[in-house]
């Protein structure tokens, strides 16, 4: 964002604040304005939105969101529901996407070598989502693996269909990584009790995917049979910059974690607020989703919903975790699997450094950089992504070599999407 921009936006900021003292002369409605400025400033995003206000109305922007909330396809998809119970009684909600008979794949030689000539326990891929997300983040994936491979899909505590952590709520215990990694292990013993499995994370669900190996190295060495990161990190959250200048940096990571708290205290005021400024919150969430300028406008809603179904005391919760992860040590457990690492390469959030960081720990490992791709890259390049799975699966011996895995991506470089 330009200077000029940028002192536009906070010009709007200190006016919108000023305006609210005098109004109510309420200190939590001005704390509240004050956290939504701070993050349009921080986003950059404020400039763009400005000039979509001048020449888009209102009216032509709502009656377009809701006719890409009625329409679009996305997150639509649904498996064999089921609950797992984390340590602390948290109700933990996943899917199960079941093999094809007719689409199951046959007993290859590469399978042989791997799980002997008995036939294996069918290969289970365990999808973990990121923060603000849910497991309807991998709607591309899904759609494309729905019937060739079992695959199971789970919402992360406090996000999706999943029940609000317990030990959050009746303890007021913070959420850590460590936590998500032990949540893992209770759905993987709900919905894949045996056989061999395949865990991909993307964002936080591959910190979740590193805390669970850490936990359980037992677990990895007898049952994991492959590993994706997508677009995650092993630590040194804390020097992200987000794309910001320097200054711009250091002033987010004194207030924002204090606003977040403030606004997680009030979060039925600030979902009001949040509604009523959602103009604004489109602005930030597509800079920080994607890089690319020709997003389907119905993939860039898709992500935005999932965004905005994500309570703002719950955003407050998860994001002091972020800086504490430190997992580099426990990607170790996955030196002798196969490994995809995949990240876009305008990724402001978990930046493609971070991939490349865990990738020179695996160096036998796959290191995917997708260019002009952000955050959200399995949905921004779904093809792409869904491509170097399909190849990790075969890698893992869960699908056979040129098995096709429909429209979005195969096993198979030649092969033409179905």
């Amino acid at each position: 964002m330009s200077e000029s921009s940028a002192e536009v936006v906070a010009s709007a900021a200190t006016a919108a604040v000023a305006s609210a003292a005098g109004a109510t002369g309420s200190w939590r409605r001005v704390t509240g304005i004050a956290g939504v400025a701070i993050g349009v400033v921080a986003a950059g995003a404020a400039a763009g939105v400005a000039v979509e206000r001048l020449t888009v109305g209102r009216g032509i922007r709502q009656k377009a969101r809701l006719a890409l909330d009625s329409a679009g396809p996305y997150g639509a998809l649904r498996g064999t529901p089921g609950k797992a119970y984390a340590d602390d009684g948290t109700e933990l909600y996943y899917e199960v996407d079941d093999v094809d008979p007719e689409a199951a794949p046959a007993l290859t030689p590469r399978r042989r070598r791997l799980f002997g000539r008995k036939a294996p326990a069918p290969v289970t891929v365990v999808f973990s989502h990121g923060y603000c997300l849910s497991q309807d983040s991998w709607h591309f994936q899904r759609a494309a693996l729905r019937g060739v491979v079992r695959s199971v899909y789970w919402d992360q505590r406090s996000h999706g269909r999943s029940g609000r952590g317990a030990a959050q709520i009746n303890d007021g215990v913070p959420v850590s990584i460590d936590q998500l990694g032990q949540d893992l292990k209770a759905v993987l013993d709900a919905a894949v009790p045996e056989g061999p499995i395949v865990l991909v994370g993307h964002s936080m669900g591959g910190m979740t995917v590193m805390a669970f190996a850490d936990q359980y190295p037992d677990v990895v060495r007898e049952r994991v049979v492959g590993v994706a990161f997508v677009g995650t990190s092993s630590g040194r959250l804390g020097e992200v910059n987000f794309g910001l200048p320097v200054a711009g940096v250091n002033a987010v990571r004194r207030v924002l974690p204090g606003v977040l708290k403030a606004l997680g205290q009030q979060a039925e005021w600030v979902e009001r607020g949040r509604r009523a400024t959602s103009d604004l919150f489109t602005g930030i969430i597509k800079r920080y989703s994607f890089s690319s300028r020709d997003v389907d406008p119905a993939v860039a809603r898709f992500a935005e919903r999932m965004i905005e179904g994500t309570p703002i005391d719950v955003v407050a919760e998860f994001y002091p975790a972020f800086t504490e992860h430190e997992k580099t040590e426990a990607l170790g457990h996955f030196t002798d699997l196969p490994v995809l690492v995949l990240a876009g390469v305008g990724d402001l959030v978990t930046p493609s450094e971070h991939s490349e960081a865990i990738a020179d720990l695996l160096p036998d490992a796959e290191l995917v950089l997708v260019p002009d791709a952000g955050h959200l890259v399995m949905l921004e390049h779904p093809e792409a992504v869904t491509d170097r799975l399909a190849d990790l699966l075969t890698r893992a011996g869960a699908v056979p070599a040129g098995a096709t895995v429909s429209g979005y991506g195969s096993t198979s470089g030649s092969a033409q999407p179905g």
